[in-house]
């Protein structure tokens, strides 16, 4: 017996091994590469040259950002966020550590890719894009017109998510997800000068529209799954921060709250939010629910659930099979703050709902509920329209308030995650 265990330990230490030995290899993949112009670097591009409304769309598999117009929908430009790819791939595959941990992310987090280009905003100036670059572990500058990397910042721990840039485009947040903290960058050094402590896995950051607070959320290990592990999860937070001084103002357990309003969930974790313009409500996804529920801020407590379809195709669906633990991923206000987009991730359909009324209006997306994957929504500048990102089908879709319906597609590249409002002045 004591021979049969010993062996059986050797065959599954040698498959371990192997697996680890799997895990830590680069793939073998190329990558859509643009050309540098030095030429036309930041000091060349002269004040005259009006800043011009874009959107953004980070496709996060190929490390590519689509710049496209708000107006004709039609795609500027395409820029690498990974210029020095090469150098960054030296550097994780240099020391076990880091080849290991960027092959937990691309199988665990990735779906079996590098993760290269997360969240991006515009700088006040139109000169640059900040991306966080989750793989790599850093946000860089990217010069828009010359294509160069600026400035880059390593964050602590082994990946960085989720941004926002704060309404005077001074501070770029980054949640730094390994490190339970949320980093604040002064742009124009590259320079952390400040931050504060999150939960398990920072995730969301959103500024008020002042620019005094910031709401943040954690979602814990969302590579475990089922709810009787819970307890493996970690803590997972709502926290209004003031943007300031960086004191957590409130931090709260969403489960205590659900459960205080008769709205049992088997998970806590907040995934996108969104913010009424007046900070009296928020509109939270929260883990593995196909819906969200609206949070009185004011009085922090939970007001009202809205449950969202689930396709007869999905109705068996395990919590095992939920993307990273995500129902609907990807939550948006009109700018009237009378209608809310959501992405039904899971479920292939982008809804728009009546504030007021919970009613809502679906918008089917393909024939296989699981093959648009939409992945996040933000309202154009106007308000007037949502551009959600179709993740699965490599394109952005873009749905007029009033009607419901879709107006525009542009293809973007390879899995368009995080979708942004800027402005850039283009040489």
């Amino acid at each position: 017996m004591k021979k049969i265990i010993l062996g059986l330990l050797f065959i599954g230490l040698v498959f371990f091994t192997g697996y680890l030995y799997n895990l830590g290899q680069r793939p073998d993949r190329e990558y859509p590469s643009f050309s540098l112009h030095p030429e036309k670097k930041a000091a060349t591009v002269h004040d005259s040259i009006p800043l011009r409304d874009v959107v953004l769309s980070g496709n996060n598999w190929d490390g590519v950002i689509t710049i496209f117009d708000p107006s004709t929908y039609q795609v500027i430009k395409k820029i690498s966020a990974i210029p020095d790819r090469e150098e960054r791939f030296e550097e994780i595959y240099s020391g076990l550590k880091r080849r290991l941990s960027a092959g937990f992310i691309r199988e665990f987090i990735g779906e079996g890719n590098d993760q290269l280009v997360d969240d991006m905003f515009t700088s006040s100036d139109g000169r640059y894009i900040y991306a966080s670059r989750p793989s790599f572990a850093d946000v860089v500058a990217i010069d828009v017109n010359s294509g160069q990397i600026v400035w880059r910042t390593p964050v602590e721990g082994i990946r960085s998510d989720h941004s926002a840039i704060s309404p005077d485009g001074k501070t770029f947040l980054v949640s730094a997800s390994t490190a339970r903290k949320v980093h604040a960058i002064d742009v124009s050094t590259g320079k952390i000068v400040a931050g504060f402590e999150s939960g398990d896995q920072p995730h969301e950051n959103t500024y008020s529209e002042d620019g005094e607070k910031i709401y943040h959320a954690s979602i814990g290990k969302v590579y475990i799954t089922s709810p009787n592990l819970d307890f493996l999860k970690g803590d997972r937070w709502f926290q209004i921060v003031d943007a300031n001084t960086y004191e957590v103002i409130r931090r709260v357990d969403m489960k205590q709250k659900l459960e205080e309003a008769g709205f049992d969930w088997i998970d806590r974790a907040i995934r996108p939010m969104a913010i009424t313009k007046d900070e009296k409500f928020a509109y939270l996804q929260i883990s593995l629910f196909h819906g969200f529920f609206e949070y009185d801020i004011e009085n922090d407590k939970i007001t009202r659930k809205l449950e969202l379809p689930i396709p007869e195709e999905n109705k068996d669906l395990t919590f095992g099979d939920h993307l990273l633990n995500s129902g609907h991923h990807g939550i948006a206000l009109s700018g009237d703050d009378k209608n809310i987009c959501v992405a039904g991730t899971m479920d292939g359909y982008i809804a728009i709902v009546n504030r007021e009324t919970f009613e809502y209006q679906t918008i089917e997306l393909s024939d296989e509920p699981k093959k648009a994957k939409p992945y996040w929504t933000t309202s154009s500048k106007d308000g007037t329209k949502a551009y959600v990102s179709i993740s699965g089908l490599d394109k952005v879709s873009v749905v007029d308030y009033a009607t419901a319906e879709v107006v525009a597609e542009v293809p973007v590249g390879n899995h368009p995650q995080r979708v942004r409002n800027g402005q850039l002045r283009l040489k």
